[in-house]
């Protein structure tokens, strides 16, 4: 295994070796004397310049096709979006620039050691066995130090070189690896970011303008990786924040079984915030909503997202009280969140629906404000629970709208969902629900009778018309069966 340190990783400009392209970052001007032959104007006399031999023209030909391929593999880069392209993109284009056919990268994570690997022509069998290497074996690890980060790793051929470890050794044999050479991904700023491996399926190594073209290559990816890397990161905590302020578990009852789905919208993309809950009341009853808070003054877009998910955390808790204060009435705990609006959130608006569940009776008292229907799913089909029309909490004067009490068959499940659901399922909201209540009359008795499988299963069949417009959007399901 050779390393090459940053003290001694190759310039900047090289000189192409016998037999290969020039390399595009030693691409340099040649100086009239040193080109042999003259050129004669069109009437016969010498006009000083000289003519290039064959030679430097193939030099000065095929260091511009590396300068043009490496300038077409950052540009496929620089459009890549999201994490997981970017890092697919830079082990595809690496594996181009060097002629390898497989390769392997990982992340750093906080604590220094290599992330999750992802693969280029390895299946995930391949990676699992890859992650069993030590790390003080792992090459990866290596790229990944702080300090002594070598500039480069090259073998021509693992499974014989004596200053690999044992396991990587066998691995190679095992998966048909032969020669392998790897760069890291680091900025001055950040630090070893990512290192990434590539192989060949045979001993080999790759030529020195290729080594030279995937170094430029992960110079400049490396920043672009920094970016996406902070982005996830800040994604992550995001999402993460939001799950809590939503239920981390729900409530066990006696003879009714809860499950729920949660598909958030990324904050950047969305311009409001659902949520859903199970409420235990101290009589053993149960408090069943869903909702979505909307809204950050007139012409309020995706920027708006955050302000609506801290304000869907607020008006959630509240809603928790005023269910143990007055649960069995829904259209009291309604008004009273449509009071706390008006009062503490004004430029706010929110749709939900609030169910009282009397878990052994099966009975069902519910009021909606401005949400879609509840869909109730039986051994005979699904139908919806009709709640009467009315506003959004926080649209009139004064909202009111009288509530729906019903009593359930043993083994039915009652549905509740918020909008971004029901656009996920048609082209129209009122056609996505109508294609929400089929897909769950027609869901196998063995889904239908498990909320769980039921959620699952309902979020799988819905079709995608416009991914765009779902996107703005959060998927929200809460399934109750009674049992």
């Amino acid at each position: 295994m050779n390393e090459s340190h940053p003290s001694t990783a190759l310039p900047s400009t090289t000189t192409a070796e016998p037999g290969e392209p020039g390399c595009a970052g030693g691409l340099t001007v040649l100086d009239p004397p040193d080109l042999p032959g003259r050129v004669d104007a069109p009437d016969g006399t010498a006009d000083g310049r000289t003519a290039p031999s064959a030679a430097v023209q193939d030099r000065l030909a095929g260091r511009l096709s590396d300068i043009t391929s490496l300038h077409e593999h950052t540009e496929r880069l620089a459009r890549t979006r999201g994490l997981a392209a970017t890092l697919d993109t830079v082990l595809a284009s690496g594996a181009a620039l060097l002629g390898a056919r497989r390769g392997v990268l990982v992340t750093r994570l906080p604590g220094g050691g290599p992330g999750q690997p992802v693969g280029f022509g390895l299946d995930r069998a391949s990676l699992g066995a890859l992650e069993t290497v030590p790390t003080e074996q792992s090459l990866l690890a290596r790229l990944l130090r702080e300090r002594d980060r070598p500039a480069q790793l090259h073998s021509r051929d693992l499974a014989e070189d004596p200053a690999i470890g044992a396991r990587l050794r066998e691995l190679a044999v095992h998966l048909g690896l032969g020669g392998a050479f790897g760069l890291p991904l680091a900025t001055p700023e950040d630090g070893p970011l990512a290192a990434a491996l590539w192989f060949w399926d045979e001993p080999a190594e790759p030529t020195g303008c290729r080594r030279e073209l995937a170094r430029h290559y992960c110079e400049i990816a490396a920043p672009l990786l920094a970016k996406q890397l902070e982005s996830d990161r800040i994604a992550r905590t995001t999402e993460a924040l939001r799950r809590g302020l939503l239920p981390d578990r729900l409530p066990q009852a006696a003879g009714l079984r809860l499950a729920a789905r949660l598909v958030p919208a990324g904050l950047e993309r969305s311009c409001g915030s659902d949520w859903y809950d199970a409420i235990p009341l101290p009589d053993g009853t149960i408090g069943l909503t869903v909702g979505s808070v909307s809204g950050d003054g007139p012409g309020a877009g995706p920027g708006s997202a955050p302000g609506a998910a801290a304000a869907m955390g607020r008006v959630r808790s509240a809603l928790r009280a005023y269910a143990v204060l007055e649960g069995e009435d829904p259209v009291s705990v309604l008004g009273d969140l449509e009071l706390l609006l008006k009062t503490t959130e004004p430029s706010r608006t929110a749709t939900a629906v609030y169910a009282w569940v009397e878990p052994e009776e099966r009975r069902i008292t519910l009021a909606g404000a401005g949400h879609c229907p509840p869909v109730l799913v039986g051994r005979h089909g699904a139908e919806f629970v009709e709640t009467s029309l009315s506003a959004p909490l926080g649209m009139l004067a004064c909202w009111e709208a009288p509530g729906v009490e019903f009593i359930a068959e043993r083994g039915d499940t009652l549905l509740l969902y918020t909008e971004g659901l029901a656009r996920r399922c048609g082209p129209t909201l009122h056609a996505g629900q109508a294609n929400l209540r089929r897909a769950a009359a027609d869901a196998p008795r063995d889904v239908r009778i498990d909320p769980d499988r039921l959620c699952a299963h309902l979020l799988a069949v819905c079709p995608d018309p416009d991914a765009a417009t779902t996107a703005t959007d959060d998927l929200m399901l809460l399934a109750a069966r009674f049992e």
